[in-house]
């Protein structure tokens, strides 16, 4: 398997995940956001569709993310057909229903988290570890120590956020 072309589907999903979401958000731009969305709907099913781990990752994203209402906006709405239609033609990968469910809870509690804890608390810990969404890289860690995933899997997916995060930062310095 070629690990250069996982690492870089999962680094372009991340970073064209967020810097979308900031464009639609922020600057209220519709049309660069979309096409940026289309490109991370892509990217991540292409990775779902290499690599039953990112299948795993990516598809516990979306329904997360569905259950959770984050899905808010043109791009995030490009993204989920462009997935979804591949995924349906292509077909879906034969994934195991609790690994799936586990991944599944490790999304919503980040994005639950993520939304309430700063206003529950002024725990820097907390705040810390809710911000940056260490739920799922903590159930990613441990899906791979456990034998369930590659552990490259767990790199790709720090390279992800490490992504998302750089975008966000992008953003800022340029918009």
């Amino acid at each position: 398997m070629n690990y250069i072309i996982l690492t870089l589907l999962f680094i372009l999903s991340g970073f064209f995940m967020k810097y979308s979401d900031d464009l639609y958000d922020v600057n209220h731009e519709r049309n660069i956001s979309t096409f940026l969305g289309l490109i991370c709907g892509l990217a991540s099913v292409a990775a779902t569709l290499y690599n039953v781990d990112a299948a795993y990752i990516f598809i516990s994203l979306l329904i997360g993310n569905i259950i959770v209402f984050k899905v808010d906006g043109i791009h995030h709405i490009v993204a989920l057909i462009v997935f979804l239609a591949v995924l349906l033609i292509v077909g879906i990968p034969n994934l195991s229903l609790l690994i799936l469910l586990i991944c599944i809870l490790g999304i919503i509690g980040d994005e639950i988290g993520h939304e309430l804890i700063p206003n529950m608390t002024e725990n820097r810990f907390l705040n810390f570890f809710f911000e940056y969404r260490f739920v799922m890289k903590i159930v990613v860690l441990l899906l791979a120590l456990c034998g369930v995933f590659n552990i490259w899997i767990f790199v790709c997916f720090i390279l992800f956020e490490v992504s998302y995060v750089g975008a966000g930062i992008v953003f800022e310095i340029y918009n």
